[in-house]
């Protein structure tokens, strides 16, 4: 069952006919039923929530709707926010468009069939483990987690609310930016609402390049695994493959039901859990209690945690610019979900559940399907505020990717390849210049690093000497207003000056080179393959390049 409640198809053509004009005007869209809609009750697939209708909207409908969109409906989803699977409603399951005995995926899981299904091209889910992704896996289409906070919660009944992200389903990647043009927006009704930076964030780049792959194997069902390999040649063709150790990030996912997080569950929804009776899904009643009991002190311990992987976890997007994994390891069927319900369910979230608490965001794109017919999907991950480029990065995938736009009028790229790196020590000087970064990349073959003697800051000379390694260096390609690029000139000394530099795409730019007899008394570092590694004193890891 796709719905728990409908407006009637005439009063759809009504709106459809007095909506304001806005860039989605006239389009419908369909709301997970956790999500307040005005004159419909938000039942949070709970039975017992069914008689009072929401007296308002929540604040990222009401966004929709005033650029045009219309609501035609709530969806069916798991119970309160709590799965992954799509069948723990009362309402009944859904399932995948693609087969009748498998999951549909949760817990925004009618949202997720009624836009592969075409009876909406839009619809919001929520996302705080992977509900907005794993069931776009599921069902062929795409799914935008969001930064946390950019889209209001307003309106919405919370799972956890620290973590939790109102998403989009649709079939495109450029339908999913549209929406989020409207829905991103400071809410000061949500206490957890942040406005984006006016400009990216310093280590978030404009063009994603460097795509982060898992270093090691993953715990993948064999049709999975298969589709995975497919999806890791077609990410070759979009940009380098940066293997990245990924341990962190999956400890990191244990804690959302390992930990005090459900604390933060039995708070947002308890006293409603409790209330249901008969209408209380059992599995999720089981899940959730523990949280009443969960101490002060858990709590505090689990935040130590979270604090400690985030620590260990910021560091890989120094090196790369998004982090490409699986959405799920397998596509249960309904039966093995019935089977094993909690099992099946907690597998489903290895490699979404971490997301929201480390504070990212993703886009999960379909991948290349299974030898039996059924989707994969795959999930594009990256730091906070990243949303943009990271849409960029999945309309390439999906190929959907329109011409870049022209660049900015009166600036220059230029490559650095020392301490002005995103995340070392002068990094604040291009900043402060009002530098973007606009892409991360390596030179072409024939150049070395060099560690320059002297006081202060440890600084590079790199320099062209044509026998360097040929993997290339590491170098971060910033974009400067024209009237920058001298001050930062003043600030190089020498044997460092401006030169062209050509990169491992072929393109040439403004890049710092030294003079080949300014390094005569320096220590060749190129092994280390940039002067990250270099400057860390870390051995040379020719897998990464």
């Amino acid at each position: 069952m796709i719905w728990i409640s409908r407006l009637d198809p005439g009063e759809v053509r009504d709106r459809q006919r007095l909506a304001p004009s806005g860039p989605l005007h006239g389009l419908t869209f369909a709301v997970k039923d956790n999500i307040d809609v005005e004159g419909l009750p938000t039942t949070a697939a709970c039975p017992a929530l069914a008689e009072h209708p929401a007296k308002q909207s929540a604040s990222a409908v009401r966004r929709l709707e005033q650029a045009g969109a219309v609501p035609v409906g709530k969806t069916n989803m798991d119970q309160f926010a709590t799965g992954l699977v799509g069948t723990r409603s009362p309402y009944g399951a859904c399932h995948s468009v693609f087969s009748a005995e498998h999951v549909s995926g949760g817990s925004s899981s009618g949202s997720a069939v009624a836009v592969a299904s075409g009876l909406v091209p839009l619809a919001l889910g929520t996302d705080t483990a992977g509900s907005g992704r794993v069931p776009a896996a599921f069902n062929g289409i795409v799914g935008l987690k969001p930064t946390r906070g950019l889209i209001s919660t307003a309106g919405v009944l919370p799972a956890c609310r620290s973590l939790d992200c109102v998403t989009t389903f649709t079939r495109t990647v450029a339908e999913a930016r549209a929406a989020l043009a409207v829905l991103a927006a400071p809410d000061p009704a949500d206490p957890w609402s942040r406005p984006a930076p006016p400009r990216l964030p310093a280590h978030v780049a404009a063009r994603p390049r460097l795509i982060g792959v898992p270093a090691g194997p993953l715990d993948l069902d064999p049709e999975h695994e298969t589709a995975w390999r497919a999806a890791l040649g077609h990410a070759a063709t979009l940009g380098r493959l940066v293997p990245v150790a990924i341990e962190d990030f999956l400890a990191a996912a244990t804690l959302l039901y390992g930990g005090p997080w459900l604390a933060e569950r039995w708070n947002g929804f308890g006293a409603l859990l409790e209330a249901a009776g008969e209408h209380a899904d059992p599995t999720v009643r089981a899940v959730v209690t523990p949280g009443r009991d969960v101490t002060g002190a858990e709590v505090f311990a689990g935040l130590d945690r979270l604090a400690a992987f985030r620590q260990a976890t910021e560091p890989t997007w120094l090196d790369v610019d998004a982090l490409l994994l699986p959405t799920t390891p397998g596509h249960p069927r309904r039966a093995d979900v019935a089977a094993e319900p909690v099992a099946v369910n907690a597998r489903l979230g290895t490699y979404t559940n971490f997301v929201n608490l480390l504070d990212l965001c993703a886009v999960a794109v379909p991948g290349p399907p299974r030898a039996d017919g059924l989707p994969f999907g795959v999930q594009l991950i990256g730091p906070a505020f990243a949303d943009r480029p990271l849409l960029d990065l999945a309309a390439r995938w999906t190929g959907e990717a329109e011409p870049s736009p022209a660049p900015p009028p009166g600036t220059t790229l230029v490559a650095v390849a020392g301490a002005h790196m995103s995340g070392l020590p002068l990094n604040g000087q291009l900043a402060g210049l009002g530098a973007t970064l606009e892409h991360r990349a390596r030179t072409g073959p024939g150049y070395r690093l060099f560690k320059l003697p002297g006081p202060g800051v440890a600084r590079p000379g790199l320099v062209h000497t044509g026998d360097g390694p040929a993997a290339g260096i590491a170098v971060e390609v910033w974009r400067l207003p024209h009237q920058a690029v001298g001050a930062l000139l003043d600030t190089v000394p020498a044997p460092l000056g401006l030169g062209r530099v050509r990169l491992d795409d072929g393109a040439e730019v403004l890049g710092f080179l030294a003079e080949s007899h300014g390094v005569r008394d320096a220590t060749d570092v190129s092994a280390s393959g940039g002067w990250r590694r270099a400057s860390l004193g870390e051995p040379a890891d020719e897998t990464r390049w």
